[in-house]
């Protein structure tokens, strides 16, 4: 079965960096498109960044600070994130489309303090 789980969230101070991953299992990884979200608290889920097979596509309020990529030999993707502002502060998700259903994973917290 798919699953995602992802990691490298925390607490970080304004204008710092992050690096959050994502594990992908029990689907051809690098046939996929991979997607990153994220979800702050009172709003809805919101698109962050895509990665195709040799680029990524972003969010205005990310563009020229994330960085999407992916390692399809692990079965990887990330998400480096640079000059972090309080307003990234979220849930961040990763997520696939397969099979034509929306998987998700458990989501891993980023917290930045102004």
């Amino acid at each position: 079965q798919v699953q995602l789980v992802e990691s490298g969230g925390g607490l970080v101070q304004g204008g710092g960096s992050l690096r959050l991953s994502c594990a992908a299992s029990g689907f051809t990884f690098s046939n996929y498109a991979m997607n990153w979200y994220r979800q702050a608290p009172g709003k809805e889920r919101e698109f962050v960044a895509k990665i195709y097979w040799n680029g990524g596509s972003y969010a205005d309020s990310v563009k020229g600070r994330f960085t999407i990529s992916r390692d399809n030999a692990k079965n990887m993707v990330y998400l480096q994130m640079n000059s972090l502002e309080s307003e990234d502060t979220a849930v961040y998700y990763c997520n696939v489309n397969w099979a034509r259903k929306e998987y998700w994973g458990q989501g891993t917290q980023v917290t930045v303090s102004s």
